[in-house]
């Protein structure tokens, strides 16, 4: 049962980043809240309020229909606005920045919760005015109903108001790259906590049997928690020895168990991991390296030439990767108990992440010196914030392969003259 819970709320948890998902259920709470006013208009409450206070009740019925059919051609028209401008947005970021963003800008809950609010008040408004009958004797037509259409429709006013001032915030570059750095640097951090552990604790695993991908995709999410509940309920160790957020391919080795267990057991396993085909910064914070190294890349494509936005960019990277120095290329979890290593989780080596920028920096941006001089500063400043003699040393072989790719792309002599002069300096490394 627990398991079935846990799955289900793992499907919940990917569902909610769908731009239909909280309108959705927003939409559903005004059909229930319709649903609630139709049975206290049946039972009176319309004839009660206007017996005390009369103010708070319309009582015409041209005036509800007039009000309703109004409210309900004004909300269309302003969802339809809302819809168009949330393209607009995702079409400027697509061809600007990068298509990769779209996902973290689909998944804005603001904009969704906006969107719900309309597509409610449309539903109460619709199902109120098929209840506004023609006068009779023993008729009471649903007043407080159509006074509460006002007030929601006041509420959509302010929401819609919102929602500009919200999607002319989202359209800015240095909002979308400061998310972008906001939600890595936290999961760095988070992963900052397993680095108390050393590797050399963890047994070696070279002889232990691996165990495949059972479907497709990127390995978005490990659930650890479950994990550990199994390698201690059958005294087990698991190394995932796929790195997280890798692509996976069905039947390519993932992990490795320290002795045999059965099908029921691995089929538990199985299930703690999420595949998904969509990557996600929460999930895997190597993803917004990638995405800020595409605006960077797209800034200064021939067709934007936006120098100011790359460097912008490389600021956050910068800072990012400052952070991502102090961070080991492994997660090891332990038994909180017995401090017992059970789980070693792989993330992508330091080396492969930074070559992964560097590569794409010096193919796009080698002939811009202004860069290129802030790609050397960033390398420098790394540099110095770690005592590896290894991760120096990689960091080195990246300062001279920039310089001399710079070199060979750029042809003017006075900064060529500049170049040769950083070269110079960067000999003291």
């Amino acid at each position: 049962m627990k398991e079935k819970l846990l799955r289900f709320l793992k499907k919940i948890y990917y569902l909610k980043d769908k731009i239909a998902f909280y309108p959705t259920i927003i939409a559903f709470s005004g059909v229930v809240f319709t649903y609630i006013m139709l049975v206290l208009e049946v039972n009176g409450i319309s004839s009660y309020i206007q017996e005390y206070v009369p103010v708070f009740v319309i009582n015409d019925i041209d005036t509800a229909r007039t009000i309703l059919s109004t409210f309900i051609g004004g909300l269309i028209s302003i969802m339809v606005f809302s819809f168009s401008m949330v393209m607009i947005l995702l079409n400027q970021a697509s061809n600007n920045f990068s298509p990769r963003l779209l996902p973290g800008l689909i998944s804005n809950r603001r904009h969704q919760i906006v969107l719900g609010i309309y597509l409610a008040t449309i539903i109460y408004c619709v199902l109120i005015l098929i209840l506004v009958e023609p006068n009779s004797k023993t008729y009471q037509l649903p007043g407080f109903s159509v006074l509460l259409s006002i007030l929601f429709i006041l509420i959509c006013l302010g929401a819609f108001i919102y929602f500009i001032h919200s999607i002319s915030q989202e359209i800015q570059i240095n909002v979308i790259m400061s998310k972008i750095a906001r939600n890595t640097k936290h999961e760095i951090k988070e992963s900052l906590k397993y680095d108390k552990f050393n590797k050399k604790d963890f047994p070696n695993s070279n002889d232990w049997k691996t165990y495949s991908a059972n479907s497709s995709g990127y390995l978005q999410g490990i659930n650890t928690s479950v994990l550990k509940s199994i390698c201690k309920e059958n005294d087990i160790q698991i190394d995932v020895t796929l790195e997280k957020g890798s692509y996976c391919y069905e039947n390519f080795p993932m992990f490795k168990l320290s002795k045999e267990i059965d099908e029921e057991i691995l089929k538990k396993i199985y299930r703690a991991f999420t595949i998904f085909y969509e990557e996600k910064i929460e999930e895997n914070f190597n993803l917004g390296f990638k995405h800020l190294t595409e605006i960077v890349l797209k800034a200064m494509s021939p067709g934007i030439n936006d120098p100011g936005t790359a460097i912008y960019a490389l600021d956050f990277l910068s800072e990012l990767l400052t952070l991502r120095i102090q961070k080991e290329d492994y997660n090891i979890l332990y038994d909180d108990e017995e401090e017992k290593p059970l789980i070693k989780i792989e993330i992508l080596d330091f080396k492969d992440l930074l070559h992964s920028i560097m590569i794409s920096l010096k193919t796009y941006c080698k002939h811009d010196y202004q860069i290129v001089k802030k790609t050397y500063n960033i390398l420098k400043n790394l540099y110095k914030s770690t005592d590896s003699k290894e991760r120096k040393e990689i960091i080195k072989k990246e300062i001279e392969l920039l310089l001399e790719d710079a070199e060979n792309a750029i042809e003017s002599k006075s900064i060529r003259e500049e170049l040769a002069e950083i070269k110079k300096l960067q000999s003291i490394f």
